[in-house]
């Protein structure tokens, strides 16, 4: 059989009897799989625990986990079970002697096997599937023959062979691969478990232990790169994350709705995904600020403002105290409750943490009192003289008890406190920027931000640590800003991290100047920094337009290279209006796939208007397409982290005036250039910006 069978032509080999159809027997080993996962689900559902169980609890835990293992054997109809195979020279492990014989593997989605307990289907992640992704004609890695499967829906309907080891057959590019890359996609985001490569196989397979920071570009897939890292570490690690947790951070609800399928598929279903703001929920958002407060706000110097805030409230004791018990009194005096105090400060542990240890430390102290006086007290007596009125007092007056919300509060509205805490750290002008005009009266009636509430959290955890997960991945980390990589930090202070981003497409006032100095404000300043520049998603012609913005935005950054061998379809076109601009969707409706029409905020009603009046049916970013309804209308300040098989971008000026400042506005330009994965037509009335033209 020649190196590459053709998608759409017959496939080689004599016609026949299914044993003499190699794609027959492709298919008859499909079926069979798909009937062992069915008996493992089976098997599954069918599980009785009433005998294994001591109480309800076990019963209910028993329960979910069997639950959860059911869920992850569905048999999804239109996703293939398997996506290739590895025919080995030898026996994976065994020495690789003359003469050895060799064993093939099916690579899927998850692990499959028969009732014997044989393996059918291999899991990706399993270190025999590791040639899959990684073998060569350089390095075959003991593989005689690499076939991939073709499918549409879950019909198995062709596929190719690289035949590694043999010299005399020359490599070629799949075109299955490049097939599986373009085909057209409706709904969310997909996995690309059947097409990653190896330099996104080697940031996948990195360890638990290391955080890994991947700057791709747009098109190179480092979003499907982190959901793949944890759905391998989840394989490799699964005791430990189980105990810990993992959590995919996404830029907002559109974009985690868009890849909240991904993990599922893979049969990972355990990931909890939230947006920075979801996690520092601890008051509602209501209001917002100008750019300039915000950066303040945002910038790592108000951690050091909030410390010295909340650690103000400490004051040096005065008076000493008195215990009476029975009809003794015991006296610590104030210099010894003062160097108390100082030894907990010097201690650096958390404000709360240490205002609870205070009655205990004070109870010792008396307590070596009593134990001089010939009392032998023990541990009970400690405790009932740490709870003693006197002491409680003590600690209240010395080491009160602060809430985060309300020292925020008092902090951004009290002019005089601010600028106490705030000394040689902001100056005026900063401290102006942050003071509300008009202080709240409570935690209640104020009106948050996102950026206060950043604060809080920030100030919460000063107070109580914050409890750390296993893993954490960051993705479209470029837009945050100091204070909200400490927050996400904080979630992975014993675990590790996946930091996702593009530094080209930063569209915060604050986004991040280097990875460096991002990673440093996470907490994770040896985490590996990877780049990946091979661009699987984008078209040339449109990554190459694209690009001519990167000397004005990201001028040290590698451009994308697309690896496409269709250039895509590229359009830039005059408009006259709105009739033009729906008369273009109708061009890319009658193509195959989903629609994206991407425009500046301000100009989505108008547009919007425009679409229902034509009868053309739209949904909104975070709302699923179908077959009836794929087109999209989408604000550019949602665009970030979507793709679409094509996009019609309006009017690109619009969106670049709609920005505070003009590197801003051609970053988000960038963004919305960069959505389409087959093609791109551009409409504009008014003159597009210099930096394209």
């Amino acid at each position: 059989m020649s190196a590459s069978t053709p998608v759409d032509e017959p496939l080689d080999g004599p016609a026949g009897t299914p044993a003499d159809d190699p794609l027959a027997r492709e298919r008859s080993h499909l079926a069979a799989s798909r009937s062992a996962l069915r008996a493992m689900r089976e098997d599954a559902e069918a599980l009785d625990i009433r005998d294994v169980t001591a109480n309800w609890v076990n019963a209910s835990v028993l329960e979910h986990q069997i639950g959860e293992r059911i869920k992850a054997l569905a048999d999804l109809s239109d996703t293939p079970l398997f996506f290739g195979r590895l025919d080995y020279l030898h026996a994976p492990g065994a020495e690789q002697a003359e003469g050895a014989e060799g064993e093939l593997f099916y690579i899927g989605r998850r692990h499959v096997h028969d009732a014997d307990g044989d393996p059918m289907v291999i899991d990706w992640r399993a270190p025999v599937s590791q040639p899959f992704y990684r073998a060569s004609k350089k390095d075959p890695m003991d593989v005689a023959l690499r076939r991939r499967f073709g499918y549409t829906g879950g019909d198995l309907t062709a596929y190719e062979d690289e035949h590694l080891s043999d010299p005399a057959e020359a490599a070629t590019t799949s075109k299955l691969l490049q097939r599986e890359i373009e085909r057209p996609r409706v709904g969310p985001m997909r996995d690309i478990v059947a097409t990653i490569q190896p330099e996104q196989d080697e940031i996948v397979r990195s360890g638990l232990s290391g955080s890994v920071c991947v700057q791709g570009g747009p098109g190179t897939g480092k979003t499907a790169v982190g959901l793949h890292r944890v759905a391998y570490l989840l394989y490799a690690h699964r005791e430990r994350l189980a105990r810990t947790g993992t959590l995919v951070v996404g830029p907002n609800r559109s974009f985690l709705h868009y890849i909240e399928q991904v993990l599922p598929a893979l049969g990972e279903l355990t990931v909890a995904q939230a947006t920075v703001d979801d996690l520092v929920a601890h008051v509602e958002v209501r209001g917002t600020d100008d750019a300039t407060a915000a950066v303040v706000k945002g910038d790592a110097r108000m951690a050091e403002v909030l410390r010295r805030a909340l650690y103000s409230h400490v004051t040096m004791p005065a008076e000493p105290v008195v215990v009476v018990r029975g009809s003794r009194r015991w006296r610590v005096p104030a210099y010894e409750l003062e160097e108390i105090v100082r030894q907990l400060l010097d201690r650096d542990i958390r404000y709360g943490a240490a205002r609870e240890a205070l009655p205990q430390r004070i109870a010792h102290a008396v307590l070596v009192q009593m134990e001089r006086a010939g009392e032998a007290p023990d541990d009970r007596v400690q405790d009932a003289v740490a709870r003693n009125a006197a002491v409680k007092a003590a600690v209240k007056a010395v080491w009160p008890a602060v809430d985060p919300a309300k020292l925020v509060l008092r902090l951004l509205g009290d002019a005089e406190f601010l600028a106490e805490n705030a000394e040689g750290l902001l100056d005026e002008e900063e401290q102006k920027a942050v003071l509300r005009a008009k202080p709240a009266r409570s935690v209640k009636s104020a009106t948050w931000s996102a950026a206060d509430a950043v604060l809080i959290d920030e100030a919460a955890d000063l107070i109580r640590r914050t409890p750390s997960l296993g893993h954490v991945v960051l993705d479209e980390a470029q837009d945050l800003s100091p204070m909200q990589y400490r927050a996400v930090g904080r979630r992975c202070t014993t675990g590790s991290a996946t930091v996702l981003g593009d530094l080209a497409q930063g569209t915060t006032p604050w986004a991040t100047r280097s990875w460096e100095e991002a990673l440093s404000h996470l907490g994770k300043q040896d985490a590996v920094v990877e780049e990946l520049t091979a661009g699987f998603r984008v078209p040339t012609d449109v990554i190459t337009y694209a690009s001519r913005l990167l000397p004005h935005i990201a001028p040290g950054l590698t451009p994308v290279a697309s690896i496409r061998e269709n250039p895509g379809f590229f359009e830039v076109r005059r408009s006259e209006g709105p009739d033009d601009v729906v008369a273009a969707c109708r061009e890319l409706l009658s193509r195959e796939g989903s629609v994206g029409l991407i425009a500046a905020d301000l100009r989505v009603p108008e547009l919007a208007e425009a679409l229902r009046a034509a009868g053309l049916t739209h949904v909104s970013p975070g709302e699923e397409t179908t077959e009836s309804t794929r087109l999209t209308l989408v604000p550019a300040s949602l665009a970030k982290g979507l793709e679409y098989d094509y996009v019609l971008l309006d009017e690109p000026q619009a969106v670049v005036d709609a920005e505070p400042d003009e590197r801003t506005g051609l970053r988000r330009l960038y963004v919305t250039l960069t959505r389409a994965v087959s093609g791109l037509i551009i409409t504009h009335t008014t003159p597009l910006p210099a930096q394209l033209t």
